[in-house]
């Protein structure tokens, strides 16, 4: 897939139709993989990688590329095209500005799983049968490739792209997926047992924002949390409540808008499951309001920013005299 992505981009190039690509490059080590902007046949020759560790979302990145002189060829998997499509709702991205080349996901692995096998000194990994053969400078490793998965991929909830100029591979489906599960073995809990799971967790952030810049809702010019005024500007913990506060703030704001791509959880260098506050509000819309998707559509309203009389909330419903 990675040379047929390659030609693909360099055609594009050639012929005019892009003067950029958005793509995944490889830096000190064979896990670490980051996004990356190629203009030139040889950039992409010499860095463009697509492979089992390029699991980030590029769509976020577009909201300032996008915006640039030219059109630019963006790879999006499955997952990316939800959160580019709300992107696109919500007028963040010029669409127009973009020619989406629809590819195949996941799953993507994980390399902190690998190396919480005692697995370190990684130079490659290959897999092979679903069977993970891993290079070290100590010698060859070998685990379980479903062991290594990213939980974003372990409960993906689609394998189709919802928008695409063209698609590279076969299309997916919208999965059966168990990635509410999590959510309502926490609201089995008692409330005690909720605040300590939680305040155990939030407790171990560090306030990096690594969270708030990889979100593609998260897009304001300037964030509450960069206001100097607010009282919690740019903190690390500093009292018993203020790293919840970010944390619960941040997920009510972008309530309604998250699609679940899962970044948040992915980029925590503390391993924070922040993808699961987003997936309780995504419940409990899907309960109160009725199934909604973001990024499934441009066009749909979200259940919060919609009115109808039968709307769950009964007691803020008056009579109005009509029938």
């Amino acid at each position: 897939m990675q040379e047929a992505m390659i030609n693909r981009a360099k055609q594009l190039l050639a012929d005019g139709a892009v003067n950029r690509v958005i793509g995944w490059k490889r830096g000190e080590f064979a896990y670490d993989i980051t996004p990356a902007v190629f203009e030139t046949a040889e950039e992409l020759e010499k860095e463009f990688v697509y492979d089992d560790f390029t699991a980030a979302n590029v769509s976020k990145y577009l909201v300032k590329e996008s915006k640039k002189e030219g059109k630019i060829l963006a790879f999006l998997k499955p997952c990316d095209t939800y959160s580019f499509n709300q992107l696109t709702k919500e007028h963040r991205v010029v669409r127009e500005n973009v020619y989406i080349v629809g590819i195949p996901g996941g799953p993507k692995l994980d390399a902190e799983k690998i190396k919480a096998k005692g697995i370190t000194g990684i130079l490659g990994v290959k897999n092979e049968n679903y069977t993970l053969k891993i290079d070290t400078v100590y010698g060859e490793e070998i685990m379980p490739f479903y062991e290594a998965i990213l939980d974003k991929c372990a409960t993906c909830k689609s394998k189709k792209h919802v928008v695409y100029d063209e698609l590279m591979g076969e299309e997916g489906d919208v999965l059966d997926s168990n990635r509410f599960d999590m959510v309502e073995k926490l609201e089995n809990m008692t409330a005690q047992e909720r605040f300590d799971f939680w305040r155990d967790q939030l407790s171990k952030c560090i306030r990096c924002n690594a969270c708030r810049n990889v979100c593609p809702a998260c897009t304001c010019e300037k964030c509450v949390f960069d206001n100097p005024n607010s009282g919690v500007e740019n903190k690390a913990p500093a009292d018993s409540f203020e790293e919840n506060m970010f944390h619960i703030i941040r997920a009510f704001h972008v309530a309604g808008r998250c699609t679940d791509c899962g970044e948040c959880s992915r980029v925590c260098p503390q391993n924070i499951p922040l993808h699961l506050l987003n997936r309780k509000f995504i419940k409990d819309i899907n309960s109160l309001y009725g199934e909604y998707q973001a990024g499934e559509d441009t066009t749909s309203r979200a259940p919060l920013n919609d009115y109808k009389q039968d709307d769950c909330e009964a007691s803020i419903v008056h009579e109005r005299g009509v029938e």
